[in-house]
Order: C-alpha cells, then structure tokens, then sequence
C-alpha cells in the first residue's frame, strides 16, 4: 500500500491558515506560524508542510 506524501505549499507569508481544503471534507481552519529561523511547519490536522519562499530552495529538515 502507498501512502502519498503529505502536500507541500510554497508561501510568502511567515503566517499561513489551513483549513485542510477540502471544504465540507476538510479541518477547523488553523493559523500557523512559520519559524523564521526554520522557514516551514506543518499543519498539525493535515500535515500539510508550507514553506516560506525564502527557504524553498534549501532543504528541508
């Protein structure tokens, strides 16, 4: 069985909301804040990954 990785966004805020996307089907809509020393997290529902764009290019971990 596969498991798809979880999505990733690519943003340009240091602060994001999730609400899982997929309206009725989705999460209570969540604000996250993107450590800057870091420059992703994850939604804790969905574990949908947004990445500040300023880190987009170095990997993450």
């Amino acid at each position: 069985m596969d498991i798809d990785a979880p999505e990733t966004e690519v943003v340009s805020s240091w602060r994001v909301c999730c609400d899982g996307g997929e309206g009725a089907l989705g999460h209570p809509r969540v604000w996250l804040s993107i450590p800057p020393d870091r420059g992703w997290v994850e939604c804790g529902y969905c574990d949908k990954r947004y990445i500040h764009e300023s880190f987009a290019e170095k990997p993450a971990g």
